[in-house]
């Protein structure tokens, strides 16, 4: 896990060595292990490390004859790789065989990765850059195209830090993030940055892209005939490997734990693998009758044997670290989990630089409740994923929001392909735009700003060729999701109370912010990020009575606007708790 900037210019052009700094300078965060990089005439790749592999001789760039590559996250096949292909590596890293797999097979060289990265080479033969991202999108990657070339980084951020690109809004992103809490699609909400599309390859030359070529994270085809038991072997069989091949480390790992069944299945296979104890890190609220699974996260840990941590999150805690927290967002997701995520790898960095979390599991499984809705047709109640925005029906916006299902229906398009049932076309959806754009930013950024690496065991290709076919019965029966993950772990792990009716995971931020109305309110109306899509007068209504779900969501949506704005567009930072935050001149 580390960050990647680079440059690749038009002929003639030269990268300036401050812009090359100020990449740098900016992806530090990502990387305080050390930093390096590569100019070769008008192309520079930028590295700054976090230490996990070959903590040795795995420094970047790695170099193999005229080819230069830096990488962002981990290729956890990187010994099958060697092995299978002959490779002889010069180093440890696990990022050393897909240089070599490019130079032998050129822009197809991620088709056997497995594991989460951003890469970039530059093969100083053919005068081509490459970048590429793992098909889940775990690991990000941004873009510019500029009058002088193509500018990449793993962060938006680092490009704006640059100068490469100011920070204008785009108009629509700004409705998806008001409505649905995230942006969709290749745009971002930052005009003139692009995300690389999650198994993308994109081949540059002479400052351009001259070539485009997708892999998909999911198998093609609807539900395959197989029986309960043999799924289950065959489940058993992949979640032993993928867990296995994610847990390699050169530093201590341990996991986060929520109390529910995707993370607790990663805490029974942990546990049969490894020979010392489990290290698991849970959140819990201190405000009565929120949300809080400690106890049942605490039941399977003393089942699993682990040794667990927990920490309280308070509303003081929230409110003073809330714009550090928001500022690690630059590319915003406005999802309140990301106050307990942040918390939980501030604590973990104190024993640990990798994490495991149970991120993917409700995609691959059939997890959500608003897949069991998307299964049936309309006229017996069905209803489209994301029909409904957070601000409908609350007079509280200055124009309805525009455009903002559109990047959604277009992923519903392309996610119900030949074969799928409606189950299978709602996950994957889920897994084209929320799974990468909401949940896995948050896992990246929050990690990542206290220099803790996310792993995911359950987005793998083993995994995904194991679940995502099997028979919807297997997924979803007596109106419950993931039957298969819980029968699993009916056999294997009982302890964790897999059918278990789930109580959630909700961040109490509503509550917090009716509590603080009168204070917080005003502030959040004068910030220009917020009054210019708000009516002013209605928003300490709206925060008066945030303790509701509905404007509970929409509150927290215009707090986390007003931050995010004023750190990532104003350029203010983060100094103070919200209150002084907000209210700096």
């Amino acid at each position: 896990m580390c960050g990647i900037a680079g440059l690749a210019l038009k002929p003639g052009m030269a990268p300036e060595p401050k812009v090359l700094e100020a990449l740098t300078a900016a992806l530090a965060h990502r990387g305080p292990d050390g930093h390096g990089h590569h100019v070769a005439g008008n192309v520079t790749l930028a590295h700054t490390r976090l230490a996990i592999i070959d903590l040795t001789t795995g420094d970047q760039p790695l170099f193999a004859g005229p080819a230069a590559l830096v990488g962002n996250g981990e290729v956890y096949n990187y010994r099958e790789l060697r092995t299978e292909n002959a490779l002889i590596c010069a180093t440890g890293s696990d990022c050393e065989p897909p240089l070599h797999l490019f130079r032998r097979d050129g822009g197809g060289f991620a088709e056997t990765l497995r594991g989460m990265y951003a890469i970039a080479i530059h093969d100083r033969a053919t005068r081509q850059v490459v970048l590429a991202r793992d098909p889940f999108g775990i690991k990000p990657l941004y873009l510019a195209e500029t009058a002088a070339g193509i500018a990449f980084a793993s962060e938006p951020a680092a490009l704006i830090a640059a100068g490469i690109v100011a920070p204008r809004i785009r108009r629509q992103s700004l409705a998806e993030l008001l409505q649905i809490q995230f942006t969709t699609g290749a745009e971002t909400i930052f005009e003139g940055i692009t995300r690389l599309l999650p198994g993308e390859t994109v081949m540059i030359a002479d400052g351009a892209i001259v070539e485009r070529r997708r892999r998909a994270a999911l198998p093609e085809g609807g539900p395959e005939e197989i029986g309960e038991d043999a799924a289950l072997a065959r489940l058993d069989a992949a979640l032993a490997e993928s867990v296995d091949l994610h847990q390699r480390s050169d530093v201590p790992y341990g996991m986060f734990l929520s109390g529910g069944t995707d993370s607790a299945a990663v805490l029974a296979m942990m546990a049969r693998l490894n020979e010392r104890r489990v290290l698991a890190f849970t959140a819990g609220f201190d405000i009565p009758g929120a949300a809080d699974e400690r106890e049942a996260a605490a039941r399977a840990a003393a089942a699993a044997g682990a040794r667990h941590v927990t920490i309280d999150v308070t509303r003081e805690m929230a409110w003073r670290h809330l714009p550090e927290i928001v500022a690690a967002m630059d590319d915003p997701a406005a999802d309140y989990a990301i106050i307990p995520t942040w918390f939980l790898a501030r604590r973990a960095r104190e024993e640990v630089k990798v994490v495991l979390s149970g991120e993917g599991g409700d995609e691959i499984f059939g997890g959500y409740g608003r897949y069991r809705s998307a299964m049936k047709p309309w006229w017996l109640g069905g209803k489209a994923m994301r029909a409904h925005g957070a601000f409908d029906r609350l007079d509280v916006l200055r124009q309805p929001p525009r455009g903002w299902r559109d990047g959604i229906e277009a992923a519903a398009a392309a996610a119900a392909t030949p074969g799928r049932t409606r189950l299978q076309a709602a996950q994957a959806l889920d897994v084209a735009d929320w799974l990468p754009n909401d949940l896995l930013t948050k896992l990246d950024r929050c990690l990542m700003a206290h220099g803790v690496e996310g792993r995911t065991p359950f987005l793998d290709r083993g995994i995904a060729a194991a679940a995502f076919r099997l028979p919807d019965a297997l997924k979803v029966r007596d109106g419950q999701g993931k039957y298969l993950l819980r029968q699993w772990l009916a056999r294997h792990f009982p302890a964790s109370e897999p059918f278990r009716r789930k109580q959630g995971f909700t961040v109490p931020v509503g509550t917090w912010i009716a509590q603080e109305a009168e204070r917080l309110a005003p502030l959040v109306a004068a910030q220009p990020g917020v009054a210019e899509v708000a009516k002013p007068d209605r928003i300490l209504p709206l925060f008066r009575a945030a303790a509701g779900k509905r404007e509970g969501f929409a509150a927290w949506h215009l707090l986390f606007l007003a931050l995010w704005h004023r750190r990532h567009v104003e350029g203010v930072r983060p100094e103070g708790d919200v209150l002084a935050f907000l209210g700096r001149g």
